[in-house]
């Protein structure tokens, strides 16, 4: 799409006024990884240049700097617990203008209809949503949740608007086995994101001649740098749980910066009001020694380029005049942010439409839930910032769980087939009561973990009753957050939202818990990420890509 047109050449030229002019500030060049000086002019919505302008509209932003609108190279909207129109009325005001969103966890859910209704919350948004569509639904074959989305399915959203490529493909060995299945997928988008966690040598050469293009699994420099030098695309994740930039930002200089994004992946809404979007991630890159210039770079034009969006990334002529202005690029606090040219106006969008429920399943018994063997077991061990679990091997009896750190995992299948699968997990530090939830990656069962049968059963059930949300349970407390769309999202206000989950971390905080409880709990299920993990068939060991006992030897 080019801006051929009269009017636009005209006021480019000056020999017309813009719509508006922004004066006395300096605008980053994302080009040269410089600030200009000037003048920036804007007419419907699309930066006509920098020069001597004169607008209808004119604002003094002397001392101030003006950036690019930012992007987000990678994002689950459904992380956030919001709809995408409160989301995007969230991160609009952290100077964000486009994300790329995977809607992978609604569509596990409810399929086809699910990116349908993504796809019908983008018009009128503050935010730009670029949706990739799911590779991976279910994320393994056994790991069949609402719905199974095939090639002939996938490809009937490839010349959709809204649309930009196909999202993370998780099965890894489905690639390097050259499964027809996975192949069929690859050829319908030329734009294809990778997920590799650990990936390395032959089989990573494997993964990114099949037509893999980025990765945001990188937890180390050394795995990064190899996947950017076989010509991959670095997403640097920091998420609620996934915190990668401080071990990562060695990686970029001014020779790798075009190749280097910023990606939230995962964030609750909490974290998003309290300390930012893509604006924390900048602002963390610097903490870490890279140059502003560099991190802002990545946030804008990199991230533009890697996703063929050149109307965006810059304020170069001819781009969407969204950007943000901030008092200090070394700080990086937003100050104001413009949408079209226009300033951000902040409206309350209403509770908008949902989906219908999923939910077919019944509590299990106490019968279903108990563990009955001693002896050496297999444990999920938390690992702090990060969504790779270690696989520990830790002689347990009923008796000595809890005083080790030792807790025990439920998982229910939500689609109705009864299935219940049990295990242990160390990390959470509950000291009383459980805590359960609908957002289980991929398939997103129930999911529960807590001190004993009673408390995991209660909050177990709480979920089952609302259709869909978060609880936290101990003693007579019991706190709820329904998640009324698909049990993913929902659709209140995003500050009602913040406050109802401030209300469960307030719980769990009493039981002793870590920090973000639910979203390490709704990670125990992915088994597409190393090393062990739980579902509704018990537990699984990611590197050997198989199911296994709870007790070794059994």
């Amino acid at each position: 799409m080019t801006n051929f047109s009269m009017d636009l050449i005209n006021a480019a030229r000056g020999i017309t006024p813009a719509d508006a002019v922004f004066k006395n500030a300096k605008i980053f060049n994302p080009f040269s990884c410089t600030w200009d000086k000037g003048t920036l002019a804007v007419k419907d919505g699309i930066v006509l240049g920098i020069g001597d302008y004169k607008g209808k509209k004119e604002y003094d932003l002397t001392n101030r700097y003006i950036v690019p609108g930012l992007i987000d190279a990678h994002v689950h909207i459904e992380s956030s617990l919001l709809s995408p129109r409160e989301y995007t009325r969230l991160v609009a005001q952290h100077g964000t203008a486009t994300v790329i969103a995977d809607p992978h966890e609604i569509a596990n859910v409810a399929g086809v209809a699910g990116i349908e209704w993504m796809l019908s919350q983008r018009a009128g948004l503050p935010v730009d949503i670029r949706y990739m569509m799911p590779s991976c639904v279910p994320a393994t074959p056994m790991d069949v949740g609402g719905a199974i989305l095939d090639a002939l399915t996938l490809a009937q959203f490839k010349n959709r608007e809204g649309v930009t490529g196909l999202g993370e493909m998780m099965n890894f060995p489905g690639v390097l086995g050259a499964d027809p299945a996975i192949g069929k997928k690859l050829e319908i988008f030329s734009i294809r994101d990778g997920h590799a966690p650990m990936l390395s040598g032959k089989d990573l050469n494997a993964y990114v001649l099949a037509g893999l293009q980025s990765d945001h699994e990188c937890t180390s420099k050394d795995e990064a740098e190899e996947k950017l030098k076989k010509g991959m695309f670095i997403y640097i994740r920091e998420g609620s749980t996934e915190h990668n930039i401080e071990e990562l930002a060695p990686l970029i200089t001014p020779l790798t910066v075009s190749r280097c994004c910023f990606a939230t992946d995962d964030c609750h809404v909490d974290l998003l009001m309290e300390d930012g979007h893509i604006d924390r991630c900048i602002r963390k890159a610097i903490a870490c020694g890279v140059e502003p210039e560099l991190a802002i770079r990545m946030a804008t034009l990199s991230a533009a380029e890697r996703f063929g969006l050149t109307d965006r990334g810059s304020l170069a002529p001819g781009c969407r005049a969204d950007f943000c202005v901030i008092d200090d690029p070394k700080k990086f606090i937003i100050s104001r942010v413009f949408v079209a040219g226009m300033a951000l106006a902040e409206t309350h969008q209403g509770r908008g439409t949902t989906l219908p429920s999923t939910f077919r399943c019944s509590v299990p018994t106490a019968d279903a839930i108990h563990i009955q063997s001693a002896g050496t077991a297999r444990v999920i061990g938390i690992m702090q910032h990060q969504i790779v679990t270690e696989s520990l091997r830790i002689p347990v009896d009923n008796a000595t769980l809890s005083n080790n750190d030792i807790l025990k995992v439920v998982v229910c299948n939500r689609y109705g087939t009864g299935a219940c699968g049990v295990g242990l997990v160390r990390g959470f530090r509950f000291k009383a009561g459980a805590i359960a939830s609908s957002i289980a990656h991929d398939a997103h069962n129930v999911i529960a973990v807590g001190t004993t049968d009673d408390a995991i059963l209660r909050a177990i059930e709480a979920v089952i009753r609302m259709k869909g949300g978060m609880v936290a349970v101990s003693g007579d407390i019991e706190n709820t957050l329904p998640l009324d769309c698909g049990g993913l999202m929902s659709t209140l206000p995003y500050p009602e939202v913040a406050t109802r989950l401030g209300k469960l971390h307030a719980v769990t905080e009493k039981m002793g818990s870590i920090d973000d409880p639910f979203m390490y709990l709704s990670f125990l299920s992915l088994t597409v990420i190393p090393s062990l993990r739980i579902t509704e068939r018990g537990m699984f060991d990611v590197g050997e890509f198989r199911d296994v006992p709870l007790f070794i030897g059994t």
